[in-house]
């Protein structure tokens, strides 16, 4: 076993992302403080190819350069808008067929691993770091994904969780749509 050098590592390059398919997956990322966790948000999104980001309520925007240091140039691959009021937003996306998820510990959860084909398209919701997903955001939403915790914490960083909710997100469409 030998690791790959960085060049050998097959990579679509900046024309062929833009003709991929993406995954029928958008994330709305709502008042997340951090810089560094939207940047790695963006990173994690470009690995694998969601749709689109919705940065709502203050979450930084890729115009703000300290996001840059973790994004590592995601900001530039990953489609994305900025909208002050997810309400609004999120009716939208409804409206257009997305089931709303949000990523949160509630009396109801899901694991992602159990999405059916009809939950797709989906819109996932992540919220801020020390109070998660809003409670007006928690009420039009139609599911609540949840990670298990088997640990002494409750939750994790907001986006150590996106990371493995959205990678079991699309492992599970991937499954139920044979791609």
């Amino acid at each position: 076993m030998r690791k790959l050098r960085h060049e050998e590592i097959p990579r679509p390059g900046p024309d062929e992302l833009k003709s991929l398919k993406r995954h029928p997956v958008v994330v709305v990322v709502d008042n997340v403080r951090s810089l560094y966790n939207v940047g790695s948000i963006f990173r994690t999104s470009d690995a694998a190819l969601v749709d689109q980001l919705h940065l709502t309520g203050y979450t930084g925007t890729p115009e703000n350069r300290g996001l840059h240091k973790t994004a590592l140039g995601a900001q530039d691959t990953v489609p994305w808008s900025y909208e002050r009021d997810p309400v609004l937003l999120l009716s939208r996306l409804k409206e257009s067929g997305y089931t709303l998820a949000v990523l949160e510990i509630t009396d109801t959860p899901m694991q992602p691993s159990t999405l059916e084909a009809a939950h797709f398209p989906l819109c996932l919701v992540i919220g801020n770091e020390l109070t998660g997903v809003r409670d007006e955001l928690l009420t039009i939403s139609d599911l609540a994904l949840e990670i298990p915790q088997y640990g002494a914490k409750q939750s994790l960083n907001v986006a150590v969780a996106y990371g493995i909710a959205i990678f079991d997100i699309v492992r599970r469409y991937r499954i139920l749509f044979a791609r």
